[in-house]
């Protein structure tokens, strides 16, 4: 019908990244940090989601204090 298995796919991985790069930006780690996880993120978007899943930062600065 048009939308191919694959395009639909790549939606989701694209909506998970832009998930992730949000939660990233509002986590309490260093500038670095969240630049390096970006750039992860951007460059290896299926591995990097799924490395950021099991080892990323969590949580906002403010639920840390």
């Amino acid at each position: 019908m048009g939308i191919e298995v694959g395009g639909i796919l790549g939606i989701i991985i694209l909506a998970l990244d832009i998930w992730a790069i949000i939660n990233i930006f509002g986590s309490g780690a260093s500038t670095g940090s969240k630049v390096l996880w970006i750039l992860l993120v951007l460059l290896l978007p299926v591995v990097g989601l799924i490395i950021w899943f099991l080892a990323g930062p969590r949580g906002s600065a403010a639920a840390k204090v």
